[in-house]
């Protein structure tokens, strides 16, 4: 049975991934999933015309870092029974977005109305999966405990294009202390699935972010002075590259409001 947010802002606790999605599609939850359902695997939405299909799946082989792919679905298919049980693609993520020619134009609870029989989805590792495992590790995680999403930013480092799929590398950060930031790249070095070790530690200016208390997707999260910024590729890279190549059409989750599977972090591949 799930527990709905109580008065004092707590997350809601539910038995298992498909309770949480079944909150999502019934509209009982909104929220962001960092936190939600901590022992199974969470991923991005990339949801595309089938003609544009082939060369994003070339562009995830060509980019593994921030798109490490965990299941492709048939053209129309709202189902990817690899990823879950009673999952359905065009429900059960709480908050999509839509973008035309490169512009957000709609958000939207759920893709019933929009649905097309062409849509491919793809469905992204997520750093959320690995934050188990540092947790477990004894490593604390600031935007956890404050109940908030992760902080994401575009940097300066370019993708490797496939066809019209083009445009900057976005990463999620944690603050941490050095020795946390050491026992951090250890433990998710060993998981490539959801995004593998960092791609930068420290100074944010050297990867082009201009403002650390101002991301461009999520929400800011203190660091204190004792703590290094960490910066892991991130799956909101094909948002980042909708809006760069001004894709005619494509969909997406919003940043932080993931796909939650019936994959356990514990059965994703690892080195």
């Amino acid at each position: 049975m799930s527990q709905h947010l109580g008065a004092d802002g707590a997350a809601p606790v539910f038995a298992d991934a498909a309770e949480a999605r079944r909150a999502i599609r019934a509209g009982r939850f909104r929220g962001h999933t960092s936190g939600l359902v901590p022992a199974h695997a969470q991923g991005n939405l990339m949801i595309l015309p089938r003609a544009m299909a082939e060369d994003f799946h070339r562009f995830c082989q060509q980019n593994p870092k921030p798109c490490p792919i965990l299941g492709v679905s048939q053209p129309g298919a709202r189902t990817l029974p690899t990823l879950g049980t009673d999952l359905d693609l065009a429900t059960d993520v709480s908050d999509y977005r839509v973008y035309e020619g490169g512009e957000l134009v709609a958000e939207l609870p759920d893709l019933t109305g929009v649905w097309r029989d062409d849509f491919v989805t793809f469905v992204l590792g997520c750093s959320f999966s690995f934050e188990a495992g540092l947790i477990a590790a004894g490593i604390p995680l600031r935007h956890v405990a404050l109940g908030r999403n992760v902080a994401m930013y575009r940097t300066s480092i370019t993708t490797r294009p496939s066809g019209p799929f083009h445009g900057p590398l976005v990463v999620s950060m944690r603050p941490m202390k050095a020795a946390d930031a050491i026992k951090a790249v250890q433990v998710t070095a060993r998981m490539p699935a959801v995004h593998g070790a960092p791609i930068h530690l420290g100074d944010p200016s050297l990867i082009g972010i201009r403002d650390i208390a101002r991301p461009d997707f999520g929400d800011p999260v203190p660091i204190e002075p004792d703590e290094l910024p960490v910066f892991w590729a991130c799956g909101v890279t094909p948002q980042a590259v909708a809006m760069a190549a001004r894709l005619p059409l494509c969909i997406t989750h919003a940043p932080g409001h993931m796909l939650i599977t019936d994959l356990l972090n514990r059965d994703l591949p690892f080195l």
